[in-house]
């Protein structure tokens, strides 16, 4: 049997090691654009404020290929799938034949409309060489530009002001992290950043990026004008598929894929932030780009590919998040419709700055936010995974109190 696995992130690590317990002698080929050993996305922000050094990065060792006896093709980014044929198109028109394929080749920034863009000194932050360039253009830079208040947004920010940079936050929505968190946490959360000494503006976008061979500045969408040094574009990623043939494999944000992590096109799978699956809070399709997904996603791809079926039970939303004096926990729909489906109930104590808001759809939690005081947040997500019936008073959730034992009445 020969596997192709598209991508070396955490889904195709995953998967490859899965494959190898399970099929001791089939021939495993990972193919990726990157060059390095796989590596900790997640951690590269940390390597920019200074708190880790770049050796820290690797998930593995650098023997990790060997070790499993893997054929490292990288340097190499697929450039087409030949679904017929079962074979996938990599540099210079060669092609790699397979007899399970999984794709698992996460996700590229989102791009962004402005002029100006090829400038030097603009940067995205997604990768290792990423960060790379950007430490080799700080010690010349003084004032920075950051696009997008998410989660890639803040960590450059973060980052950026930790190497002494004057940073502007330029977010379109109205508070950071709003595909995150609600309004109430997000607004929160703006005042921290800004009390914290990071100027953030909101409701605002970038028309157009100013200068001669690099950024000086930048012209934006209320007819102003910043001056820049830097700029670092944080408007958050979008499944990396472009090599994906629409009539041969069904795409929708991401690659659909069925709960064996199948596509529709038979022994080609799916995982981590590239597919599309039912999220369970939800209960419709939904790209969840979080390592912990991609992990389990790439460990159900690789058994079902070597032939030990195994279902997935739908992909959750969470996020973990230290905002300076903040902790911040979310988990499934934190902004539901605003419908009688949803049920929603909250409590915020402004003076110890604590908050906690929990979405019910009939008897069921189906999205929770926590600000601070965040220890029940695993009791939450349990609730959340795996539809626990609420039958006690819904507000008793509330309480810092709350334990699941009160559930068993």
């Amino acid at each position: 049997m020969d596997y192709v696995i598209l991508g070396n992130g955490i889904a195709g690590v995953s998967a490859a090691e899965t494959i190898r317990q399970l099929d001791p002698e089939g021939g495993i080929t990972i193919v990726a654009d990157e060059t390095f050993t796989p590596y900790s996305r997640p951690m590269i922000a940390m390597v920019l404020a200074g708190e880790v050094s770049s050796d820290k990065l690797p998930i593995r060792k650098g023997s990790f290929y060997d070790d499993l006896r893997i054929s490292a093709v990288l340097g190499n980014r697929v450039s087409g799938i030949d679904v017929d044929q079962k074979r996938v198109m990599i540099q210079n028109d060669a092609y790699l034949p397979f007899d399970k394929l999984l794709i698992a080749t996460g996700a590229d920034p989102r791009p962004i409309k402005a002029e100006g863009l090829s400038l030097n000194n603009i940067f995205f932050m997604r990768t290792e060489a990423h960060i790379r360039d950007m430490l080799a253009a700080i010690s010349e830079a003084k004032k920075a530009l950051v696009l997008g208040g998410g989660l890639v947004g803040f960590k450059a920010a973060y980052g950026l002001l930790k190497k002494g940079l004057d940073v502007t936050m330029l977010i379109t929505s109205g508070y950071p992290l709003s595909l995150q968190v609600d309004e109430t946490t997000g607004k929160l959360i703006l005042d921290e950043l800004r009390n914290y000494g990071l100027k953030v503006r909101v409701g605002i976008s970038v028309e157009a990026f100013e200068g001669n061979g690099a950024v000086a500045g930048a012209r934006l969408s209320d007819g102003s004008h910043a001056t820049c040094d830097m700029v670092v574009v944080g408007k958050g990623v979008l499944p990396a598929l472009s090599f994906v043939p629409r009539d041969k494999i069904d795409v929708d944000l991401g690659i659909l894929v069925s709960e064996q992590m199948e596509t529709s096109a038979a022994g080609i799978f799916a995982a981590g932030d590239v597919a599309e699956c039912v999220d369970v809070s939800r209960q419709t399709r939904w790209v969840n780009a979080i390592w912990p997904e991609a992990v389990t996603q790439g460990r159900i791809a690789g058994s079902n590919m070597a032939g030990r079926p195994v279902s997935y039970r739908g992909s959750l939303s969470r996020n973990v998040l230290r905002i300076l004096s903040l902790d911040v926990m979310t988990m499934g729909m934190v902004n539901a419709p605003d419908t009688s489906e949803y049920e929603v109930i909250a409590s915020l104590n402004p003076g110890s700055r604590t908050y906690r808001k929990l979405v019910f759809r009939e008897n069921t939690l189906c999205g929770a936010v926590m600000l601070n005081a965040i220890e029940q947040g695993g009791i939450l997500m349990g609730l959340i995974q795996n539809e626990i019936p609420i039958n006690v008073p819904k507000k008793v959730l509330l309480q810092p109190t709350f334990n699941f034992k009160q559930l068993m009445i």
